[in-house]
């Protein structure tokens, strides 16, 4: 056997000619003058199973295009080809597997992708004119792909994100619209946002979003389909039938108390002033609950907020005997006589919140987003993006960067098991090490 491998051991890298005609690149090659690493993926033994040393006789080189901040740089994938010089077997390290398959951005090129037009509420047409600064023009066609793909590869981890709060006792519910794109008319209808969320006082932190075509309350009764618990919401009527399913309602304070504001802010109205005294001391009682334990919650609403909440219903009951109906206030009047036994619930569940802020401070982040984008292409393109918001904010309530987050759980997806997805999930997730 000679010093070099054989011209038979060159033939085994070459594929038919038909073959190699097919798997020709098509895309554009990355610029040359942007930055590159380096990263060099070889067999773990180069020794052959017949005994001989391999030599190392060529390499394939694919790049992935990298971003941070205002700079690209692209990463290098170098495979060496080793041979046996005895048997003239050839071997070479596996293409690494990834999210998009032979796509060219790393994950974490993906990840800035997502949290900025989810977390930071950048279009993508805007991410394009930022990345077309740095050097490179990425289509937002381009753009929106990659985020398409990722939306289905991360949805595993929604519906296992979903099964977990639903084993909550307490769940917080609200709805926003959004407008959406009609499939072929060019024009935008009012569809909406749900979120789900666990209560605050629950050791699982975590929201999802549901994106639905419509307000009907057949989409609230599917996603909550099975679960028996206490639901945190809004007088909105499409909750009515999950509450005669066997869902307990608990009402909100702060709605209570707007209808009451807005009348004395926008009207002077003075028997409205003469009701937020009552929910005053009512939030005053809930800063100091915060702080304590369930225990000591139950009993701090007992000895405090119990006797506020009694005055405030006989006052609610004296003024109402005083106004005409179909005025404002008695609208007010009613609302909280109507929902009372709701919106005291509270008092006697110590895992149970005053009212339904937190998950209205979960809704924010898309009040804010379509100000920027708009409106959605498509219901699919909403649900795709109820997806990725559902993690990347179910991580920051649980303290991790986003972008770490996403950049992570998008590297580690592709092998990762299938029966244990419920691990990559924002509160279970840890980093994993430097050394590992």
């Amino acid at each position: 056997m000679g010093d070099w491998p054989s011209r038979a051991a060159y033939e085994q890298l070459k594929p038919p000619s038909a073959e190699r005609h097919r798997e020709q690149p098509k895309r554009t090659p990355l610029p040359p003058q942007l930055p590159r690493t380096d990263i060099h993926h070889e067999p773990d033994s180069t020794v052959c199973r017949c005994g001989c040393g391999r030599v190392r006789i060529g390499e394939d080189i694919s790049e992935k295009l990298d971003y941070a901040p205002g700079v690209f740089t692209v990463e290098r994938h170098i495979r060496g080809k080793w041979v046996c010089r005895n048997c003239e077997t050839l071997v070479q390290a596996p293409v690494p597997a990834h999210v998009i398959d032979k796509g060219i951005p790393t994950t974490g090129l993906l990840a800035s992708v997502l949290v900025s037009k989810y977390a930071d509420h950048l279009p993508l047409y805007r991410q394009e004119q930022i990345f077309s600064r740095a050097g490179l023009a990425i289509p937002r066609s381009t753009l929106g792909a990659w985020v398409g793909v990722c939306g289905v590869q991360l949805q595993p981890l929604v519906d296992a994100l979903r099964q977990e709060i639903l084993q909550q006792r307490v769940l917080h519910a609200d709805e926003t619209p959004v407008q959406m794109l009609s499939p072929g008319k060019g024009k935008t209808h009012r569809a909406y946002l749900w979120a789900y969320t666990t209560s605050q006082f629950s050791k699982l932190r975590a929201v999802v979003y549901d994106f639905t075509g419509s307000r009907a309350g057949a989409h609230a009764r599917a996603f909550l389909d099975g679960w028996h618990g206490k639901l945190v919401c809004d007088d909105y009527g499409g909750y009515k039938a999950s509450f005669r399913q066997g869902i307990i309602e608990i009402g909100c304070a702060a709605h209570a108390r707007r209808k009451f504001f807005e009348l004395h802010a926008n009207h002077s109205s003075q028997v409205a002033g003469h009701a937020l005294p009552f929910f005053t001391a009512l939030y005053e009682i809930e800063r100091d609950a915060a702080e304590l334990d369930a225990d000591e919650r139950y009993r701090l609403r007992q000895s405090r907020a119990r006797p506020v909440c009694d005055a405030l219903h006989e006052w609610l009951i004296t003024q109402r005997k005083l106004v005409s109906g179909g005025s404002g206030i008695a609208n007010a009047l009613d609302y909280s006589l109507k929902r009372w036994e709701a919106l005291t619930r509270y008092l006697d569940d110590r895992s149970v919140p005053i009212d339904n802020n937190w998950v209205e401070n979960q809704i924010r982040p898309w009040a804010i987003g379509r100000a920027n984008w708009l409106f959605a292409g498509s219901l699919r393109a909403g649900q795709r993006g109820a997806a990725i918001t559902s993690l990347i904010r179910s991580a920051q309530l649980n303290g991790h960067d986003p972008h770490a987050y996403l950049k992570d759980i998008l590297t580690r997806l592709p092998t990762h098991r299938a029966n244990d997805i419920a691990a990559l999930l924002p509160h279970r997730w840890q980093p994993k090490q430097a050394n590992e």
